[in-house]
């Protein structure tokens, strides 16, 4: 050490390999820098996409996966000056700028037990932060400060009794401004001794009680922002080569400080000892080689600056070295030497502070993103596979939000996730995360009007008062649960389950017909040579009617049905074409026909049909309605409603008799929201809608029902509207009222018994709120006499599925409904915006049973995902899976009385989107979905381990379900009938036939 050195003497370490073979094995690589150069890390961008690469993971971490949260001495401590504290460059470069100061902070020297508290609450295995070097040598050199190092002790062994392990940092930013003074700082070499004896002194003092050290955080930040842009203290801009002779210097004092504690503390110790690095994440614009290289030289310019001589090969990357040549300092060969494989684990900084740069970043033109999981991929690649701690991650809120920091939780949540995918689906070992920070601090150049604790400070307030936010909550939940846990449970829907695929309106296709018995004439071929038939004159043939195998087109779609191996299959009649003057009188007989066709021939092949008599048809300019009652006014003419009931008789009629369910009208929901007018008129549609549904179910209950017994409803379009904070109580009333808002206002005048009922609460809601005039209650109102029409309407829930929403509420709330929808960011979202979200479907489910006290079946009549893929559709297939996965839950779980599922669609109509089918121009292939489906419906749900398939009795049939119990007994006799049956044949045959002769 430098003469006069205050701290703990040591010796250089000695070179554990002799130099010749060092200085070999150096000539090798300046011969051949490609052999030399890692570089591997560049792969994680040339592959099209990673395993599950857009899917939130559900899984839990390693058993042994630590839990941390950390914080930095100058961001919390306060008490700038007091107990003997020296001066920071942080206080220095604060007080003389004029800016926020950290003079208070988050007061955690006086308070740190309170923090010890916090730290408890969340259930962390460790706390990370940082020692005050001005705190601890107030001079940077010479003799320690008692009071501070009494602080750490206490902070330290209160930690450890209450079973938390410390994670420090020697050295977070704050240099005693007295060196700054002395010697320019991290510019002079002499910093690397300095710093040396500075890590030498903690390692002696508190190293017994500390297992993870970590020499110094995020230097990348320290020389760019300190010595670069003067944005960070000291605030230095003037030389152009600073930064990176300030990093040159880090390099070293870091691998002394490691040398002093690999020599001298580890054996008796036995920690281990690293250096925070931080990174951004960065995706080439077009996925081609030359962006690729420009992403891996941006990734070498920031974290691997640093890593490339600590954990790679010890020098710097060669990119960096040509882009900066002239300015980056060399290292010799014996620092090379001294300076590789100087970090025991890797420790990655992956925070706000760092992508906040941006544009400082050196990007090459490339794009920015937030992907942890590709960081921690280029370091495995990059550096043979080091053991990884994330020793810094998070994100920040506004310095508005107090508690209730909603959107910090899904990026929190997004981060986790991405190290458990990289651990799960790469194999990286991250062995630790820290969530940063504990406490709201002062945040560097922003001040105090970013916020990134898990717990709010009330900066106003003298005792700094702290608070848990909800990133607090869910991450203390989130180590509870030791990540996102989702139970997978086997078993066996009913027998008597409805297996169905739904089309939206089926197309009535007329053509080709099969001609062959249907042309009474006679033809000769090629008669005058032209290559063409000729009828014969004077000759007639016999033809037959008219058949239903004449529609080849139905077929085809039979054919697709089979396939999949479905029980019920699902479309919707046109009424425009069906009835084009909207008179039941005129009926287009063709089209009568046709449907009677489709029908019957499921019937032939044993699927049942579910018909729906009216689905709004996006493409018919009058929707799917006839063309007069459209040009009427539509639903907004109460006249509709009788004509649909008239509609509704013809088709009972004619078609009940190959019908199982009807659905009278599909997402009555949604048709108003596609009505561009005033409230009060969206709200008499769907009033009008109701009264139809209700007219034609009283129509088929009295008249159709004795004697083909099908099942009627209607078919809601059902979101789930999950809480976007679930632990603030206004996000749980918003989403309550978005469920009634849903589905309450739709199905609580059918299955209740006063034919309206608010949710709890959602009267004293509207009587706060006190609607205005120009206002309109959202509440459906009927008279007396539509209020009896209506009630018991429904012979089942019939529910359309596809999206998942989250729910908050309204600021400020002047809307009618009062509540904001957004996403989770780390949901797949489909090509078309479709949130996939499984749970979605349970949580509909069981919100359908407890409110209407599971009194009626449900049946999910539609869901499905768009999916551009040709055959091999994997996000349908995964969708398919975890939805009947969790429907499989509502069912068992949650007793939901579940009666049948249906995916749309079956075959698509143009473009690849929702079927398990190409369209008929693309030769109506099978996807890879299909193929799944069947597999389920085939195994009658999910089976256990080593079963296959479920075997079901026919219900129908009471002689089958006997035979089948006792087909073991039914063998044995008809052996013994058949052995007595020989017996007396040959007999009779043989002894009469002997007694004759």
């Amino acid at each position: 050490t430098p003469a006069g050195s205050p701290y703990l003497c040591h010796r250089e370490p000695e070179l554990k390999v002799p130099c010749f073979f060092h200085f070999l094995a150096l000539a090798v690589c300046f011969s051949d820098r490609a052999s030399c150069s890692f570089g591997e890390g560049r792969r994680q961008w040339l592959h099209s996409s990673r395993p599950n690469e857009s899917a939130f993971l559900h899984e839990t971490f390693p058993s042994d996966f630590l839990w941390g949260v950390g914080t930095s001495a100058h961001q919390t401590e306060g008490s700038w000056n007091q107990d003997g504290k020296g001066p920071s460059i942080w206080d220095h470069f604060t007080h003389t700028r004029g800016s926020s100061t950290a003079d208070t902070a988050s007061d955690s020297y006086v308070r740190w037990n309170e923090d010890v508290e916090a730290v408890a609450y969340l259930g962390t295995h460790f706390y990370a932060f940082s020692l005050s070097w001005p705190r601890l040598f107030p001079n940077g050199t010479g003799s320690p400060n008692a009071a501070g190092v009494t602080h750490y002790r206490l902070l330290i062994d209160r930690l450890k009794a209450r079973g938390v392990q410390p994670v420090v940092t020697l050295f977070h930013w704050d240099l005693p401004q007295v060196l700054q003074e002395r010697y320019g700082g991290w510019t002079n070499h002499s910093m690397v001794e300095i710093f040396a004896g500075y890590a030498a002194f903690c390692f002696q003092t508190f190293g017994g009680s500390v297992k993870y050290w970590l020499t110094m955080h995020n230097p990348y930040l320290m020389a760019v922002q300190g010595y670069g842009t003067g944005m960070h203290a000291p605030g230095g801009t003037s030389d152009p080569a600073a930064p990176y002779v300030v990093a040159h210097n880090l390099i070293r004092a870091h691998a002394k400080a490691w040398h002093v504690y690999n020599t001298h503390f580890r054996s008796l110790q036995k920690g281990q000892v690293s250096i925070t690095l931080a990174s951004h994440s960065i995706n080439p614009v077009r996925t081609t080689p030359a962006n690729v290289e420009l992403c891996q030289k941006s990734m070498e310019a920031v974290i691997g600056w640093f890593a490339g001589p600590i954990h790679g090969e010890g020098d710097y990357p060669t990119s960096l070295k040509i882009s900066s040549h002239g300015l980056i300092p060399e290292f010799s060969p014996e620092e090379m030497f001294f300076i590789q494989g100087t970090a025991d684990f890797f420790a990655l900084s992956f925070g706000p502070h760092t992508l906040r740069l941006g544009k400082g970043l050196p990007l090459f033109g490339q794009k920015l993103s937030l992907d942890l999981r590709q960081v921690l991929g280029w370091i495995q690649l990059e550096y043979d596979n080091p053991a990884i701690l994330v020793a810094e991650s998070g994100w920040f809120s506004n310095a508005h939000k107090t508690v209730e920091d909603t959107v910090a939780i899904y990026l929190l949540k997004g981060f986790i996730n991405q190290v458990l995918q990289a651990i799960v689906y790469d194999s990286v070992p991250v062995f630790g995360y820290t969530a940063w920070s504990l406490v709201d601090g002062f945040e560097w150049n922003f001040g105090y009007t970013m916020r990134t604790g898990l717990f709010h400070v009330d900066f106003n307030s003298t005792g700094r008062n702290r608070a848990p936010k909800t990133t607090a909550k869910f991450y203390k939940q989130v180590i509870t649960d030791n990540g996102f846990p989702q139970e997978k449970i086997q078993g066996y829907f009913p027998c008597d389950f409805q297996w169905g695929v739904t089309d939206s309106i089926l197309q009535v296709n007329f053509h080709p017909y099969s001609p062959q018995f249907r042309d009474p004439h006679l033809y000769r071929w090629n008669f005058s040579g032209d290559g063409l038939l000729h009828p014969v004159s004077g000759v007639t043939l016999s033809t037959r009617g008219a058949q239903c195998t004449d529609f080849l087109s139905i077929q085809r779609h039979l054919h697709l049905i089979q396939l999949v191996g479905v029980s019920h299959y699902s479309f919707s009649l046109d009424w425009s074409l069906l009835l084009p003057h909207g008179d039941p009188s005129n009926v287009d007989s063709e089209v009568l026909r046709y449907y009677r066709c489709v029908l019957s021939e499921l019937h032939k092949l044993g699927v049942k049909a579910t018909v729906t008599l009216y689905h709004r048809n996006k493409r018919s300019p009058s929707q799917g309605m006839p063309e007069p009652l459209y040009a009427a006014g539509g639903w907004l003419n109460r006249g509709v409603v009788e004509a649909f009931e008239g509609y509704a008789t013809l088709c009972f009629k004619e078609l009940s008799a190959w019908v199982s369910v009807w659905i009278t009208i599909m997402e009555p929901n949604q048709l108003a929201k596609t009505f561009n007018g005033s409230k009060e008129q969206q709200q008499r549609i769907e009033r009008h809608v109701l009264l139809a549904h209700a007219g034609a179910w009283h129509i088929y209950d009295t008249q159709y029902r004795p004697q083909y017994g099908a099942q009627v409803s209607f078919a809601l379009h059902a979101n789930w509207g999950e809480p976007a904070n679930p632990f603030v109580k206004s996000h749980e009333a918003a989403a309550r009222r978005f469920m009634f808002f849903e589905l309450g206002r739709f199905l609580d005048p059918i299955l209740t018994s006063t034919g309206e009922r608010h949710p709890s609460g959602l009267q004293v809601y509207l009587g706060e709120n006190g609607f205005a005039e120009s206002r309109t209650s959202p509440l459906l109102h009927f008279t007396d006499q539509e209020k009896q029409k209506l009630r018991g309407t429904m012979d089942f829930i019939a529910l359309n599925h596809f999206r998942t929403f989250l729910v908050s509420q309204q600021q400020p709330p002047p809307l009618d409904h009062e509540y904001t929808l957004m996403i989770d960011h780390n949901w797949h979202i489909s090509a078309q915006g479709q949130t996939i979200v499984p749970w979605g479907l349970r949580k509909v489910l069981t919100w359908v049973k407890d409110r209407y006290r599971n009194a009626w079946p449900v049946v999910v009549t539609a869901m499905g995902v768009d999916d551009g893929a040709s055959q091999d559709d994997q996000l349908r297939q995964r969708y398919i899976t975890e939805y009947l996965q969790e429907a499989l839950k509502a069912r068992d779980l949650d007793g939901v009385e579940l009666r049948g599922v249906y995916i749309w669609s079956l075959q698509d109509r143009h473009a690849l989107h929702f079927g398990l089918f190409t369209s008929p121009q693309h030769q109506s292939r099978a996807k890879g979905s299909a193929e799944v489906y069947r597999r389920i419906i085939g195994s009658g749900g999910f089976p256990g381990d080593g079963e296959t398939r479920r075997a079901c009795r026919r219900r129908d049939c009471a002689l089958c379900a006997a035979a089948a119990e006792n087909k073991a007994l039914l063998f044995f006799g008809f052996y013994i009938l058949f052995n007595t049956s020989m017996y007396y044949y040959y007999y009779y045959y043989y002894y009469k036939k002997s007694s004759r002769d």
